[in-house]
């Protein structure tokens, strides 16, 4: 089971511990040993988008660690308060400043291994003209044949690119689910 930092109660303060909550659940969570407050610990949602014009898509060139200058599409943490569709539009003016309509979702990714959950959506890009911002040291769009594999930031990335191109090539978009390990 992976261990998230939680060692003090939020509610009042005392040390957790990390055991079998007196509910019957089945998980070792974080149980404060003098208010009995469970802690649960879910995975992150990153959401973003695979903004695409005529056959190009566009990648934006990370400012920001982990690994700086590899291209990525515009994604990011989801926030408390919206859906994820929203999260995935607000990365994509935030990391691009793209003018754009939201289209359906593309891929669900779980990455367990960082407790994430990785989900991008369509965008059908009404403009060529792109407004980074301070995450994005340049957005460009490339074809599938200019897509800088080899400088890809991560893995659920290229798996969505090239389940992206795929479908295109089949003339039919789909869902796509996958685990990474």
């Amino acid at each position: 089971m992976l261990r998230s930092p939680i060692k003090h109660c939020r509610n009042c303060g005392t040390v957790v511990a990390y055991r079998l909550p007196d509910d019957g659940d089945t998980r070792e969570r974080a149980v404060c040993t003098s208010c009995a407050t469970i802690h649960y610990e879910n995975p992150l949602n990153v959401v973003g988008t695979v903004p695409y014009l005529g056959d190009r898509v566009l990648l934006c060139k990370r400012n920001i660690e982990p690994r700086w200058g590899k291209w990525t599409l515009p994604a990011g943490f989801m926030e408390l308060g919206e859906t994820t569709a929203e999260g995935a539009a607000r990365e994509t003016v935030e990391e691009a400043g793209a003018q754009f309509q939201l289209e359906g979702l593309l891929s669900v990714l779980s990455v367990p291994r960082v407790s994430q959950v990785h989900l991008f959506y369509l965008a059908r890009l009404t403009s060529d003209r792109f407004e980074p911002g301070i995450e994005t040291i340049e957005a460009r769009l490339f074809t599938e044949a200019e897509v800088p594999w080899d400088e890809i930031a991560f893995r659920t990335v290229r798996e969505t690119l090239m389940r992206y191109f795929d479908d295109r090539r089949r003339g039919s978009i789909g869902v796509h689910t996958l685990d990474i390990d």
